[in-house]
């Protein structure tokens, strides 16, 4: 039995992949005051530590240098290239779940709603699958350290206490460095690499990331945010953007998030097997290259942003020269979406 947020017991039924879970809530009121551990435990301990908003089911063993690798589905992820690259490398390294944070305080569920499916083996019996923010660690021999994959839907509310719980998470497991990953829109053109911005606690780590600065001042999202507090407290930190052609924003992006993978192998010293990722990027670039050979105006717009990345490396057209981005994804997506198989 677990201790949510506002003191009610839940009984957790299955996690999902996908940033999701399922939970059966009876509705009484629980013995411990909010926020003070239900059972706590050292690094390799079994069991449930529940601290308020924070659900820990294993602190993990023997922990080497954790980096904690964060990924937000919505605003902070462009073509789902973040994400997707968080998901593949937890799957390629066989990360297993031992954490998560209750959704409870963190997201509006009208603007998130949680799912109802039917439990496994039942044709009768549902469940209702939540939001939520799942934590999984990677202990591979291949790899020199440990790496605790965070993927979960951009929260909605009370950004600075979600934060707080994130950097308890890493504080528990000794976490070294808290590295995001993000995507955005931008005005490059797909047939270039995918051009990989970000910034650092300091110069060295952003280095070692190869890392190129950005200038960006205006809105943010929560991987600013939590950049924001791992600075504040004292944690060392970094952010890596892939640049998304804004003209596919509709489409997974598998090359951007190609990319990401590729610089976090670099930097953690790591290798693994890339072929989904490769073949995914693969018939992606094939596709493209089919819409812009059938239509003029995409075919030219593209050239413009080569002749503009060649003229002054990372400049893009500016904001006036753009075409209607929505008339370009149209095409693009109608043409991607006849290609595909029934």
């Amino acid at each position: 039995m677990l201790l949510n947020p506002s003191g009610e017991r839940n009984r957790m039924v299955d996690s999902g992949a996908n940033g999701t879970r399922s939970v059966g809530h009876r509705h009484r009121r629980g013995p411990r005051a909010r926020g003070r551990p239900a059972r706590s435990g050292e690094p390799g301990r079994r069991g449930v530590t529940v601290a308020g908003p924070l659900v820990v089911h294993e602190l993990p063993e023997s922990v080497r240098r954790p980096v904690m690798l964060l990924a937000f589905s919505g605003w902070n992820d462009a073509a789902e290239a973040a994400t997707t690259a968080a998901r593949f490398l937890a799957g390629a390294w066989g990360a297993r779940k031992f954490a998560e944070i209750d959704p409870e305080e963190f997201f509006h569920f009208g603007l998130t709603r949680p799912h109802v499916r039917f439990r496994a083996g039942s044709e009768s019996e549902r469940e209702i699958v939540w939001p939520a923010t799942e934590f999984s660690i990677a202990q591979s021999p291949g790899l020199p350290r440990d790496v605790i994959i965070g993927v979960a839907p951009e929260p909605h509310l009370r950004w600075k206490t979600y934060c707080a719980t994130i950097l308890e998470l890493g504080q528990r497991c000794h976490v070294s460095l808290v590295l995001t990953l993000g995507a955005l829109l931008a005005g490059v053109p797909h047939t270039r690499p995918v051009r990989l911005v970000g910034g650092a606690s300091d110069p060295e780590l952003a280095a070692r990331l190869g890392l190129r600065p950005t200038k960006y001042e205006g809105p943010t999202g929560i991987v600013g945010v939590l950049g924001a507090a791992c600075r504040e407290q004292g944690v060392p930190t970094a952010s890596l953007w892939a640049n998304v052609p804004h003209y596919v924003a509709g489409i997974e992006n598998p090359k951007a998030a190609l990319a990401l993978v590729e610089r976090v192998l670099g930097f953690v010293s790591a290798t693994v097997d890339l072929s989904e990722l490769t073949d995914a990027t693969r018939q992606f670039e094939e596709s493209l290259r089919e819409v812009v050979a059938q239509n003029g105006k995409i075919a030219a717009y593209v050239k413009r942003l080569e002749a503009s990345e060649a003229a002054e490396e990372g400049a893009g057209p500016e904001a006036g020269e753009l075409p209607p981005a929505a008339d370009l994804m149209a095409e693009i997506e109608q043409f991607l979406r006849q290609q595909r198989p029934d």
